[in-house]
């Protein structure tokens, strides 16, 4: 395993044992939950906008260490986010993820390239099982967009 391999195996379990953002908000907020059926992961976000900014986020759930610890990683980049950055990050992870095609995901004057501790999952790349359960908070984070759109 090299160097940056391990790294990236100790900063998604360090997500995982440490989850930010772990509960639920009070007050008004907008709340999705979604589930991976083939593995039993679920994963719920309440999501709380401000003049079209996220300014708050919890998470709660269940599952493996990856889609645990993307959720984690998904609300520290989020917050502090509009809804329109919020899409763009979700493109480049799933850019970055094989699930959509397009340009360099990473590429720094894309909007939304900017991931952070996201990177670290680029490595569930060479597992496609496991892909879907890196993407289920972003599934949830979009149904929880979608809501607000409609």
């Amino acid at each position: 395993m090299s160097s940056l391999d391990e790294l990236y195996r100790q900063v998604i379990l360090d997500h995982y044992r440490n989850p930010r953002r772990r509960g639920s908000l009070s007050g008004p907020h907008i709340h999705a939950e979604g589930m991976n059926p083939s593995c039993g992961d679920e994963f719920s976000l309440d999501l709380r906008i401000d003049e079209g900014v996220i300014t708050d986020a919890a998470i709660q759930g269940q599952g493996c260490s990856i889609s645990q610890a993307s959720g984690s990683m998904m609300t520290d980049v989020i917050v502090g986010k509009t809804i329109d950055e919020a899409r763009e990050v979700t493109a480049t992870f799933k850019l970055m993820m094989g699930i959509d095609e397009g340009e360099d995901p990473l590429d720094p004057e894309r909007p939304g390239a900017v991931l952070g501790d996201l990177e670290a999952l680029q490595g569930v790349k060479k597992f496609p099982v496991r892909i879907k359960c890196a993407d289920l908070p972003w599934t949830t984070l979009t149904e929880a967009l979608d809501r607000i759109d409609a």
